[in-house]
């Protein structure tokens, strides 16, 4: 669902950075970390809206993933929010493999069984930040994750829905190529910009710099319109341009076209909640 949250101090901690030395003691300011840890832990729930973003890895984080002392080092180090990012990543796959399933078949359960995992990697697309707050741990590679799994299950799964469905000419694929390649770029973008955009009193930037992936979920329900009401393959609404001619193409393909264009827009600005 989202875009990864970016990292900063907390409100509480900065007021005391501001807070003359000689008046805040190391215990008193200890005191006060730690019962803010328990506040965030008792405002924390899976189903929070809070988008408060949690301070970021610090240094032994970085030395115990990193480090070659263990067997599965890196696997033993990545965080209950890892796994559920990942979890996306993987209803992403399993939705072009059933994608796969329904041109080998024709049997239309599977494209609706891929339109599902599509909806179920959105779910584990907004619980590995409910989860990464509830248990008040950011992850060192949370950002990047959620980004590559992004792309799978709301950039190449919806392409492969509509390659799957009938959008299979030569100029439809591009369009599709055009749109995961937005997607693609609207999240490294993403990542480089993060700490650069416009900040509100807790930390967390003020709007979305063009259309978020999972904003894609707009054409996976489209597509499963149609599939339900038989609007696929030969019977796909607007029908083809230049039918068996050369550069034919369906023209409701450029919905994909103009979403990618909206991915990688600098001018769209959307307000976060």
């Amino acid at each position: 669902m989202s875009d990864a949250a970016e990292t900063t101090q907390t409100p509480l901690l900065r007021k005391n950075a501001d807070a003359p030395s000689a008046l805040v003691d190391s215990d008193t300011e200890s005191d006060f970390e730690g019962a803010e840890r328990v506040l965030s832990r008792k405002a924390s729930s899976i189903f929070s809206i809070d988008t408060t973003p949690l301070a970021p890895p610090n240094k032994s984080d970085i030395e115990q993933f990193t480090s070659d002392k263990y067997h599965f080092s890196m696997i033993r180090n990545l965080h209950m929010a890892d796994y559920i990012t990942m979890l996306n990543g993987f209803s992403g796959f399993y939705s072009i493999v059933s994608c796969l399933r329904f041109t080998l078949t024709g049997k239309p359960h599977y494209v609706q069984r891929a339109h599902f995992f599509i909806i179920l990697g959105m779910c584990f697309d907004f619980l590995d930040g409910r989860v990464a707050r509830l248990r008040n741990r950011s992850s060192l590679m949370g950002q990047e994750l959620d980004s590559l799994a992004d792309l799978v299950s709301f950039g190449v799964a919806p392409a492969s829905i509509a390659f799957a469905i009938g959008f299979q000419t030569t100029v439809d694929v591009a369009v599709l190529s055009f749109f995961v390649l937005c997607g693609l770029t609207r999240l490294a973008r993403f990542n480089v910009t993060v700490s650069q955009l416009p900040k509100d009193v807790t930390g967390k930037s003020k709007y979305f710099e063009g259309l978020p992936m999972p904003t894609t979920l707009l054409l996976v329900f489209i597509m499963a319109y149609l599939v339900r009401n038989g609007m696929i393959m030969d019977n796909v609404p607007l029908g083809i341009v230049r039918q068996g001619l050369v550069f034919e193409f369906h023209p409701f393909i450029f919905v994909f076209f103009l979403h990618g264009c909206g991915m990688i827009s600098k001018s769209l600005k959307i307000p976060k909640p």
